[in-house]
């Protein structure tokens, strides 16, 4: 199968490339720069040169190929185009930038699924996307079968996901891959763990929301990765899947591993804090987000192998050793 992957080089995507590539199939993947796609080429894809927000580009990708993985999404100013940013800064109030900007990454995602999705007709072009765990109702443990709750912390999503949905009655075989919060191992530069220990680092102590006891689903990121294409596979239409190997972790204990690697008090952050030091994990740190993958490891046989997160802090990967 020839695969479309969107994200094809960042820290899932390119762990999808390698995937793909060792099940035999045919990678095209989508690359913002020169540097992304010399990177896809040395590893044995075809680069596709665009942005998610290139609609024309995500079009001739997709309808080049059998299938998609849409894993894209810009999470930093600088990865929007020129005229989002401008549009986003130049939009109304400085205090509102934040929301105007959540609006645009958004619109973009829809955008990218729409268009990738409405390119794959025929029959059995699958398309796999990425979502997260965090749009799940706070507190119990969440399922596949669970709909996104416009209330939770990644509640915004939600209309993206409901795109998916949309294409599925249009015929296309989409799937969803809900990821957790700490997607973890090598390589992780700009996730949840490397902005916990940037803060740990910069103000001397290991900090938690609360009494930090809630919890965060996890998963390594080649686990994941396998995940992402056993969907693309064989993968029902309008499947939800869970890409989550440990159910809940206490962020208290990633906090107390941070802080046993560097050598640093740990303590419970007021909100204040939280908020002021935490950036875009402050509305996420506090958040209990327990979920399951039972009924994915059921219908599709996945079954995660690699080392936990808590032994990946151990093994000093996220700390230059």
């Amino acid at each position: 199968m020839r695969v479309f992957v969107t994200g094809a080089t960042g820290f899932i995507g390119s762990a999808i490339v390698r995937e793909l590539l060792d099940h035999g199939h045919e990678v095209l993947g989508l690359a913002r720069s020169e540097t992304a796609a010399a990177s896809l080429a040395a590893a044995g894809a075809t680069p596709q040169r665009g942005s998610v927000e290139d609609l024309d580009s995500l079009r001739t990708g997709a309808a080049a190929a059998d299938g998609a993985i849409h894993t894209a999404f810009f999470h930093q100013f600088s990865h929007a185009s020129r005229r989002t940013r401008l549009r986003v800064m130049l939009g109304g109030s400085p205090r509102n930038i934040v929301p105007r900007f959540l609006a645009a990454m958004l619109a973009a995602d829809r955008g990218a699924i729409t268009t990738i999705g409405s390119a794959l007709t025929g029959p059995d072009r699958p398309l796999v996307a990425a979502f997260g765990t965090m749009a799940l109702s706070p507190g119990r443990l969440g399922t596949e079968e669970d709909d996104v709750d416009p209330a939770a912390a990644g509640g915004a999503r939600g209309a993206t996901e409901r795109a998916m949905l949309e294409l599925t009655a249009r015929g296309v075989r989409t799937s969803v891959v809900r990821l957790p919060p700490v997607v973890h191992g090598d390589g992780d530069r700009a996730g949840f763990l490397p902005r916990m220990i940037g803060v740990a680092r910069k103000n001397k102590i290991s900090c938690y929301a609360g009494d930090g006891q809630n919890r965060w689903p996890a998963v390594h990121r080649l686990d994941a990765a396998n995940l992402f294409v056993q969907a693309l596979e064989k993968g029902e239409a309008g499947a939800r899947y869970h890409a989550v190997a440990e159910e809940g972790v206490p962020v208290r204990d990633i906090a107390a591993a941070i802080g046993q690697r560097l050598d640093l008090p740990v303590a419970s952050a007021t909100a204040k804090q939280v908020t002021s030091q935490f950036g875009f994990l402050a509305p996420f740190l506090g958040v209990d987000n327990p979920a399951s993958s039972a009924s994915t490891q059921h219908h599709l046989g996945w079954e995660p192998t690699h080392r936990p997160l808590l032994d990946d802090l151990e093994q000093g990967t996220y700390f230059g050793q």
